[in-house]
């Protein structure tokens, strides 16, 4: 960082004619050249040199006889501030911030104008994780600003709050938590804003760090955030009666409280016929389930309940396991773990090299573990569309979770069959509904039940039917339809 005595050759000024550097506290240095006493500092790397030379020097050369307050109000800038008698740590922070310190000899105060350079951005793009065919084609990227223009243009309305944090203590990473003032929950806007507030951390990198510092069970597999690429996604949540955040160098937006079961609705479900979105969720749903459970039933079953397998299929079940010499937990578990391998595999690799590992590597080591009588054709095929299952799940985070629960679930049938299965499925239940987002029940509508919610939970149903807000949000407007009548065609004229 350093300061410099603005010369009076614009030209000769910044870094040429360099005198005699003063140390002071964080690289601070100072330079002595000369616009009658004016003295000028900031970090290069950080401003605009072009803007800096042409603008502030150049007024100054054709002002300078004024003093520091008069500067202040002449200067032709509406990002700047005045500062009195700013301290050492105040002249740190502003200039940190990319602004540059104007400072008369004689006078204790200063001015800082903000010369930022213009930061080189990746462009908006299409979503990558939640890509949709019907709908908006636009992400989040990295720039805050840009991120709270591509939602403000799809909802212009003074009841939009915008409040920023600092987080960070090395960082100073930048957090907008965005609400509708006239429909948000008070207590649940409040409570997301003391829990990003209360974080003291070195480095916020991305907005992942604050959703496992402010989760309400830190403890839990199960994400209690939905953190989206889309701003369409995130104004839909605010319309709702939701709260969200957007991070300065995230491409992800955060909003709750959720429940786990908007974890299985992709947003693409509000583009097409509500017959359609309502069929693809209720498959969602099941394909979850049968991710979990399929390859713990199959162990529970072989190893301890072949009573309830029907006599056709035990022949072919017995046949596929003639040679295998690992019981049916091993040979799931060995399975399991290669299915997460080649998958690990496939995402840390190059796109295409990732393709060509998950696809060859699976077909080459699945015919490879059933010629060499490892594992039976039986149970590959269940642990592949287990995994093919676990796909359908729309939120990563969510997707992530159920790949870990099966595991678990998995140990437990080899113990004691069904019986452990059934244990295992009333701890997840119970876990469950001991979860909250945001102080709101997890579970809901499930539990506590709210019948008239259901009607965008397991399925969805038309617009004209959907014409209030969730009751679990406890929002200010609770309607969101004021009036529905459905008109014949002679009515329009």
């Amino acid at each position: 960082m350093r300061f410099f005595k603005t010369g009076k050759s614009i030209k000769s000024h910044p870094i040429a004619e360099k005198k005699e550097n003063k140390q002071l506290d964080n690289n601070i240095l100072w330079q002595e050249t000369g616009i009658s006493d004016w003295e000028s500092g900031y970090i290069e790397s950080l401003i605009s040199q072009e803007r800096f030379n042409k603008e502030v020097l150049r007024f100054l050369q054709d002002h300078k006889m004024l003093s520091s307050k008069e500067m202040y109000e002449q200067l032709p800038f509406g990002n700047k501030h005045w500062n009195e008698n700013p301290d050492k740590k105040t002249i740190n922070a502003m200039v940190l911030q990319g602004c540059v310190a104007l400072k008369k000899s004689s006078s204790t105060g200063m001015i800082f104008v903000h010369l930022m350079k213009e930061q080189t951005v990746r462009a908006i793009s299409v979503p990558e994780v939640e890509f949709s065919v019907i709908g908006p084609k636009e992400a989040f990227n990295e720039a805050l600003e840009t991120n709270l223009v591509l939602i403000q243009k799809r909802l212009p309305t003074s009841a939009l709050q915008i409040e920023l944090i600092e987080i960070g203590l090395r960082t100073k990473t930048k957090v907008a938590v965005l609400y509708l003032k006239d429909v948000a929950n008070e207590q649940n806007v409040k409570t997301l804003k003391d829990r990003l507030a209360g974080i003291e951390y070195d480095h916020i990198l991305d907005s992942s760090y604050l959703i496992q510092m402010i989760e309400d069970n830190k403890m839990s597999i199960f994400p209690q955030f939905i953190d989206t690429e889309r701003p369409d996604r995130i104004v839909a949540s605010l319309i709702e009666g939701k709260v969200a955040f957007i991070t300065q160098g995230s491409p992800h937006g955060v909003y709750g409280p959720v429940s786990i079961l908007e974890f299985f609705s992709a947003f693409d479900d509000y583009f097409v016929s509500w017959h359609i979105a309502s069929l693809f969720r209720l498959m969602r749903m099941v394909a979850v389930f049968f991710s979990i459970f399929a390859t713990p039933l199959y162990v529970s079953v072989i190893t301890y309940h072949p009573e309830l397998i029907p006599d056709d299929l035990l022949t072919t079940l017995t046949t596929s396991r003639t040679d295998i010499p690992f019981p049916p937990v091993l040979e799931a578990l060995f399975l399991e773990l290669t299915i997460e391998l080649l998958r690990e595999a496939g995402a840390r690799l190059p796109t295409k090299v990732g393709q060509t590992i998950g696809i060859v590597g699976g077909i080459v080591i699945g015919t490879a573990s059933v010629e060499a009588g490892l594992t039976s054709n039986v149970l590959l095929i269940i642990v592949a569309l287990s995994a093919l299952a676990s796909f359908t799940t729309p939120v990563y985070r969510m997707s992530n979770a159920i790949r870990l629960v099966r595991f678990p679930m998995i140990i437990l049938s080899g113990f004691w069959g069904l019986l452990s299965l059934t244990l295992g499925l009333m701890m997840i239940i119970s876990h469950l509904l001991a979860l909250t987002s945001l102080g709101r029940p997890y579970l809901a509508p499930i539990y506590p039940p709210r019948l008239s919610d259901w009607k965008d939970s397991f399925v969805r149903l038309p617009f004209y039917v959907q014409k209030e807000r969730p009751k679990q949000l406890k929002v200010k407007e609770k309607r969101k339809m004021s009036w529905w009548k459905k008109r014949d065609i002679d009515e329009f004229e």
